[in-house]
């Protein structure tokens, strides 16, 4: 069987780069985005020696939720890439309705459902792997009030990082690998789309993110930090996490108590 990729969120930046590499490599793809002629436009470019399925849909909506979940279940996915971005960057007493909805359904609700219709039958070939793209704002929740209007947005990174980690146990003896790539500033119209002028801040390129990624899955990381270069920090981010959840206990700490 040959390799198959679905990418949603593949029509520009870091999608479009996963694309184009996985191409290259032999990978059949499926590319989902909501603009058809940016579809048609990278299928173009693609080697005529892969096939490429075109999926046009909104991740912001139940039926387009819906759509790219029947195709997950229905073809024999062996990578799954959950890139799909929506920024909405302002506090949420400004965030209107409509809006963080959308960011909930498209960084959420959307990698969820397609995870688990494609997991479903990874887990029955016994091989498969999914990628979720985030960022490194998912660590970012510590951080003091000088960059505000992101809690949401950071929230939903901080959540593909914690799913992804305990998926990869989840499903791991079932031949499944998970990854969450966490990168900084990269330099796609994300920011642009959004009023956002970042071309004074360094920023790496789509094509360096897909390239961790892609090493990283052969060095079996789960938490993929392409800008990191002192990956210990993780390591120690993480055995501090477990090292708080083991340490709870069902007697109220003494804090709590009143003196």
């Amino acid at each position: 069987m040959s390799a198959l990729a679905l990418i949603t969120g593949a029509s520009s930046g870091i999608g479009r780069a996963y694309a184009t590499r996985l191409a290259a490599a032999g990978h059949d793809l499926v590319i989902v985005a909501r603009r058809e002629h940016r579809l048609r436009d990278l299928a173009a470019s693609l080697s005529p020696q892969v096939d490429v399925q075109i999926v046009v849909a909104d991740l912001a909506t139940d039926d387009g939720i819906d759509d790219v979940a029947a195709v997950c279940a229905e073809r024999p996915l062996t990578m799954l890439i959950n890139n799909a971005g929506i920024g909405h960057y302002m506090p949420i007493t400004e965030l209107s309705v409509e809006q963080a909805r959308e960011l909930l359904y498209v960084k959420v609700v959307a990698p969820a459902l397609l995870t688990r219709a494609a997991a479903i039958g990874m887990k029955s070939r016994g091989d498969g792997t999914v990628v979720n793209v985030a960022g490194m704002l998912a660590f970012s929740g510590p951080a003091d009030a000088s960059k505000p209007g992101r809690a949401l947005y950071a929230g939903t990174l901080a959540l593909a990082v914690a799913s992804s980690q305990t998926l990869s146990v989840e499903l791991e003896g079932d031949g499944l690998r998970f990854q969450v790539v966490c990168p900084g500033i990269v330099a796609t119209e994300f920011h642009t789309v959004q009023g956002m002028d970042l071309s004074a801040f360094p920023r790496m390129s789509a094509d360096d993110v897909v390239s961790a990624s892609l090493r990283g899955l052969e060095l079996g990381e789960v938490v993929c930090a392409p800008g990191l270069e002192d990956a210990g920090l993780l390591t120690t981010v993480f055995e501090a996490q477990l090292a708080a959840f083991a340490g709870q206990s069902p007697d109220l700490a003494s804090r709590y108590r009143e003196s």
